[in-house]
């Protein structure tokens, strides 16, 4: 069976750099961080008092006062991303198959402020389960997907993929496949969280997960640096209109990318801690490259998981040297979760935005935030460090890894 091509016509950002697709790339090119001191509670008694949130992000600036109280922000935050990639991508809605058109999101959590709120409302009260009659359909992490296609009438496949942090790099996995075996012309994907909340920065504090920089919060995302001390809780989505090339071009469509493989694998060693060798991030590396008929020495970019946790990011480019060997050093590797955050089941998605817009502008974002040398990190590699480096780049590839060893990765090719 001859597998048809998947390309990249819209993409839609909302992030704690930008709230739109121009503003995200404005923040990456410019080294911007998205860091900075919670606003949404009081955190007096956290041990980590900041993160990326949202800037200027007014829920009634895009729904009606009812239509916002219905929806949790995590799925108002994918349905603002996915209207943008829409209207980007051009498409006629009144002209296409909507039995065509499909919509699979990632959510690695879903409406935790939802759940959050319901439970504290409840345990104030007098045991009486009061409980608001859009709990569930706020909460449960599939509702994003079914309200975009609710919206727009898309009647394709409709589903969540929830893999932790790799959840919107598998949901894009599944649409390119969906679409490469002819079972549709085009997929909205991508991801969203909006877990900045008591529940979640308390549970993240709890596994010693966060940085906990609180005299520096624009500084505290740094990977690879000899000084991170965890990761930067980030929120918003990211979206993509994935489309059968034929189609699109038979429409005049704006074509960014291709996107040409996809991998998975599982680390099977530890809920949360990375394999310290990277044996599964090895392995999902070579499986995307295999997937998608390229070599290693095709690859120009990587823009890595690298959440600025100590052993998490030694271990990912231990994989990348095992993987490219020599050519390893002549990669830009970087990871804009130094600016953006990690948004958790919503970042494998606004990365692979970031590696399409370096492709499509010849410059990659720089790794802010690194003033110490990790004597574990090979000196050789390129980390694309506190600037954006120009740099024509053909082949991308993304990596994005969640709890639970799930790893995925994801790689885009300039259209030929």
């Amino acid at each position: 069976m001859q597998l048809k091509r998947v390309v990249v016509t819209g993409l839609g950002a909302l992030t704690p750099i930008g709230n739109n697709i121009q503003e995200y790339w404005e923040g990456l090119k410019s080294g911007k961080s998205g860091a900075a001191p919670i606003t949404y509670y009081d955190t007096e008694k956290f041990k980590t008092k900041f993160a990326c949130e949202l800037k200027n992000f007014n829920a009634e600036d895009y729904f009606d006062r009812k239509e916002a109280r219905k929806l949790d922000r995590f799925a108002q935050y994918a349905l603002v991303s996915s209207d943008e990639a829409i209207i980007d991508s051009g498409l006629d809605l009144d002209k296409i198959d909507k039995f065509r058109v499909g919509v699979i999101w990632g959510a690695g959590i879903g409406g935790l402020e939802t759940f959050q709120n319901e439970m504290l409302n409840f345990a104030a009260g007098d045991g009486t389960p009061r409980f608001n009659p859009f709990f569930i359909p706020k909460m449960i992490a599939d509702i994003a997907p079914g309200n975009i296609s609710i919206k727009h009438g898309f009647m394709g496949p409709n589903y969540t993929t929830v893999s932790a942090c790799a959840s919107s790099a598998n949901a894009m996995i599944d649409a390119l496949n969906y679409i490469r075996l002819g079972h549709c012309d085009v997929i909205v994907t991508g991801g969203s969280e909006a877990a900045v909340t008591i529940a979640g920065m308390g549970g993240f504090n709890a596994m010693h997960a966060l940085s906990t920089l609180n005299e520096s919060p624009e500084t505290a995302s740094r990977p690879f640096d000899a000084t991170r001390d965890g990761f930067v809780l980030g929120e918003g989505a990211g979206a993509l209109i994935l489309e059968e090339y034929e189609h699109a071009k038979a429409r005049g469509a704006n074509i960014y990318a291709e996107i040409v493989g996809g991998g998975m694998s599982s680390d099977a060693y530890h809920m949360t801690a990375p394999h310290p060798d990277g044996i599964g991030v090895v392995r999902v590396m070579e499986n995307c490259l295999r997937d998608a008929g390229l070599k290693p020495e095709d690859v120009d970019a990587i823009n890595t998981h690298g959440t600025s946790t100590p052993l998490g990011d030694v271990a990912e480019l231990k994989a990348i040297t095992k993987v490219f060997g020599a050519h390893a050093k002549n990669i830009n590797i970087n990871s804009t979760k130094s600016m953006t955050g990690h948004l958790l089941g919503a970042a494998g998605a606004i990365e692979a935005i970031a590696s399409i817009l370096a492709m499509k502008y010849s410059l990659v974002p720089p790794t802010i935030n690194h003033t110490t040398v990790d004597e574990n990190i090979d000196p050789s590699l390129n980390l694309t460090l506190n600037k954006a480096q120009k740099r024509e780049v053909n082949v991308a590839m993304s990596n994005t890894f969640g709890f639970g060893g799930h790893n995925a990765c994801v790689v885009f090719k300039k259209i030929s």
